[in-house]
């Protein structure tokens, strides 16, 4: 299943590709709750993984995977890399899927009517992609359940700016 320009899958090159999981918080980690970034643009998914482990601090971080854009580098949303992101991150305690626009909650929400795509125990969480990817990591690597993380990643929602 394909979404955004149809073109194919994604999840980037080089940064976005599988690591082990450490502190940089990219694998999977046994216990922690896994968080994908879901973008139409592999580098805004990538810049924002790397954003929200800068802010989460040091240490070790639950994983973390952007999976964004399409395989030629153009702009679009891919089934198969959002998969395979959740199951590179999923340590057995849930994986957070947050999303940046429209039809990319459209190819998370097939996914999971599908059944089969994702690991047990994924959810989309209904939250603002920056702020709730730094509270959702921030909360996972402190040993927060699924339940916990998507609270701190939608309370995102309520952070003020003036």
């Amino acid at each position: 299943m394909r979404s955004g320009d149809g073109s194919g899958s994604d999840a980037g090159s080089g940064a976005d590709a599988p690591r082990a999981a450490g502190s940089d918080g990219s694998g999977a980690r046994s216990g922690a709750v896994g968080i994908v970034l879901v973008s139409h643009s592999a580098a805004v998914a990538s810049a924002v993984a790397e954003l929200a482990r800068g802010l989460a601090g040091g240490g070790d971080l639950a994983p973390v995977r952007p999976a964004g854009g399409t395989p030629d580098g153009g702009l679009g949303t891919s089934s198969e890399l959002i998969a395979e992101a959740a199951k590179a991150v999923d340590g057995g305690a849930g994986v957070a899927l947050l999303v940046d626009l429209g039809s990319a909650v459209l190819t998370v929400k097939a996914l999971l009517a599908e059944g089969d795509e994702l690991p047990e125990g994924a959810r989309l969480v209904d939250a603002p992609f920056v702020e709730g990817a730094v509270a959702a990591l921030v909360t996972a690597s402190a040993g927060g359940d699924l339940d916990a993380v998507a609270a701190a990643a939608s309370e995102a929602y309520a952070y003020r700016k003036e």
